[in-house]
């Protein structure tokens, strides 16, 4: 597959709109937040659901072209941005999720919040106080920093001792695998002991093993004072 047929069967998968090839507009996903990084890309894309991920990763799975995450674009160690390395001869392709950002469910009974990977940290913490709760990760880049970034991070935030880090308030996740199948383990059971936790495989691992886009994330009742 030539990089335009790549391109034309990415358009058919997530709508022409979505795949983002002027330099101008690929710009901003090809620096990192402090300028230091700087990288090219083929095209930036822009899936609005799990299954136009899951369509876009097979697609590069099968040209053989890299695949850069990218949430927020918030951090500072150029994790997110495409890298011009030898290591991906055929091109990158960025992979923004920000389009999906949408609260899937709220449990307040269960102490729990279901949401996708592109909802900034802001949201569902606004979220979660509308239903009487507190998402406590928070963090300075919270009005743009993505949930799928913090989790691919292990993000920890101002108060990381008290709740834990990301890995400490994730239940459940829905993951799409380097083919472009898709592993839903959206699950919020407290006590749950089937088998591996394979959740823990993707939280911390950048990308490198799937992209997160969706979690079940626990809630808390909110401080008294």
């Amino acid at each position: 597959m030539t990089p335009d047929d790549l391109l034309l069967s990415l358009r058919a998968a997530v709508g022409a709109g979505h795949v983002l090839t002027d330099p101008a507009d690929i710009a901003p996903c090809c620096t990192d937040w402090r300028g230091r990084y700087i990288g090219t890309a083929l095209a930036v894309v822009r899936p609005g659901s799990t299954e136009e991920v899951a369509a876009v990763v097979r697609l590069c799975w099968q040209a053989n072209v890299a695949i850069v995450p990218q949430g927020g674009n918030t951090g500072m160690c150029g994790g997110a941005t495409p890298t011009n390395a030898t290591n991906a001869p055929n091109g990158e392709v960025v992979v923004s999720l920000a389009r999906m950002n949408r609260i899937r469910a709220i449990d307040a009974d269960n102490n729990a919040i279901t949401v996708e990977a592109g909802c900034t940290l802001a949201a569902v913490r606004d979220a979660a106080a509308s239903a009487g709760r507190l998402f406590p990760l928070s963090l300075a880049a919270e009005g743009t920093a993505t949930l799928g970034g913090n989790l691919s991070t292990n993000a920890g935030g101002v108060q990381v001792l008290r709740y834990g880090n990301a890995r400490d308030l994730c239940l459940g996740l829905e993951a799409v695998l380097p083919d472009g199948r898709v592993w839903n383990g959206l699950r919020s059971l407290r006590k749950d002991n089937t088998g591996y936790d394979l959740k823990h495989l993707f939280i911390g691992a950048e990308g490198t093993l799937g992209l997160i886009t969706a979690a079940v994330l626990k809630l808390f009742p909110p401080p008294r004072r």
